[in-house]
């Protein structure tokens, strides 16, 4: 039996919602383990749609134990709201299905504020990086720098005041170089003050949780959100997300050693997309690009805003194999290909006349690279709602079978809807 990390290969949005609800099934624990609000999942369960960004997509599944990491930036207004909404779907979030990690940092309005101010200065500029202004980036920073305000915090008001202090210090700075008005003590204490029943109930040592789960034997799944492409260190930086996306993020975002992590899934979207600025080698900014958006249904979860589409890209996707030590694939979105005459792959790039057969570190080698494509027969027969090879048109099975060539990674699973039961099952990754 393995734990279970899923991660996107690309730059999110591959589908990982309804593969990790299709996962924790068949798991115990499920775990987010980096980013915050930012990151949109869409679940359909029973034909009910539910639409997360804070919260592990097992929860709303009974009888499953969800956790949010240390890794994770916490905001505790969308929490409760995201908690208020899911309850009024029907489900129950208790603290005995979900956990907070005691040593999570929390995202509070000034954070918020701080990336709305800075992403407008930016766009006077012309340096957007393109964020969804949740304050995700300025609560990472605090906690590197080491002035965060933790959930457990919360629970300690004789030495709160004195770290509200702390992160005043460096927030009024920054507000007040940017021409905005500054934070207050008393304001910034009263917003704390306001959440900590919301927040303290479900607080726990979550390293110890799942210490205690690994040596019972318990399946967990941990859930990346993003995807590896805006990795901090491994993205295409800076147009990236502000903390790690990848599979080791989960062993430290969660308080598990490495050892604790058995097969890792990549969440690979059968074309490309990506949202927000920074290059993108492949896109088709044409009617190739409109039809898979519409297709495709390309709009953020959370922000609402159009994905840029394009052809599937070998490249990135084999980087993301090697960086994540990626085991197999859930190839997604299938379906959406469907009816065209031809698609392309891309296989390498040129760049300054030279063929290389990865994406560069370099921000100017990035946007300079040039894909070079593969044109394979397209199919006119419908793949959607397949759940077996038998079931898929034989030019679809040929698609398949040259990206896992491409990649250097099988397809463990691969799905053919939103729909949780649309899906071929090749390897279960918790069998491996």
């Amino acid at each position: 039996m393995a734990n279970v990390v899923v991660v996107g290969s690309q730059w999110g949005d591959e589908g990982k919602g309804k593969i990790v609800d299709w996962l924790s099934e068949r798991a115990e624990i499920v775990v987010r383990f980096q980013g915050g609000h930012n990151a949109g999942h869409t679940l359909v369960v029973d034909g009910k749609v539910y639409k997360l960004s804070l919260l592990p997509s097992g929860v709303v599944r009974p009888g499953k134990l969800s956790i949010i990491g240390n890794g994770v930036v916490f905001d505790p207004h969308a929490f409760a709201a995201e908690v208020e909404k899911l309850r009024e779907l029907g489900v129950d979030i208790s603290p005995d299905n979900l956990r907070i990690a005691e040593n999570t940092a929390l995202i509070l309005s000034l954070h918020r504020e701080l990336d709305g101010f800075r992403e407008d200065a930016a766009s006077n500029s012309g340096t957007r990086i393109g964020t969804t202004r949740r304050g995700i980036g300025p609560a990472y920073e605090d906690k590197v720098g080491r002035r965060a305000i933790r959930v457990m915090d919360l629970a300690n008001a004789e030495t709160l005041a004195g770290k509200v202090d702390r992160l005043l210090t460096h927030h009024n700075a920054l507000r007040r170089g940017l021409g905005h008005a500054e934070v207050s003590h008393a304001d910034a204490m009263a917003e704390l003050t306001s959440v900590a029943d919301k927040v303290l109930p479900y607080m726990d040592r979550v390293w110890k949780v799942l210490d205690d789960a690994r040596r019972a034997g318990s399946r967990i799944l941990f859930e990346g959100a993003q995807g590896t492409l805006l990795d901090i260190d491994h993205g295409t930086y800076p147009f990236v997300t502000s903390s790690n996306t990848i599979a080791g993020q989960a062993a430290t975002g969660s308080g598990v050693g490495p050892a604790a992590i058995g097969y890792v899934l990549g969440i690979t979207k059968a074309y490309t997309t990506r949202v927000g600025e920074g290059p993108f080698p492949t896109e088709q900014d044409n009617e190739i690009g409109n039809f898979l958006g519409e297709r495709g249904r390309e709009f953020g979860t959370v922000t609402g805003r159009k994905r840029r589409c394009g052809w599937f890209d070998a490249v990135l996707v084999r980087q993301a194999v090697a960086v994540n030590g990626i085991n197999g694939i859930a190839l997604t979105k299938l379906d959406v290909l469907d009816g065209l005459d031809e698609i392309r792959i891309c296989t390498g790039y040129r760049l300054d006349g030279k063929e290389i057969d990865y994406l560069p570190a370099s921000q100017s080698a990035q946007a300079r690279v040039e894909p070079i494509y593969e044109t394979l027969e397209g199919w006119k027969e419908t793949t959607a709602g397949a759940r077996s090879w038998a079931d898929l048109p034989a030019q679809a099975v040929k698609y398949v079978r040259h990206v896992e060539e491409l990649i250097g990674a099988p397809v463990a699973l691969l799905s053919t809807s939103p729909e949780r039961d649309d899906t071929i099952l090749v390897t279960d990754p918790f069998q491996d």
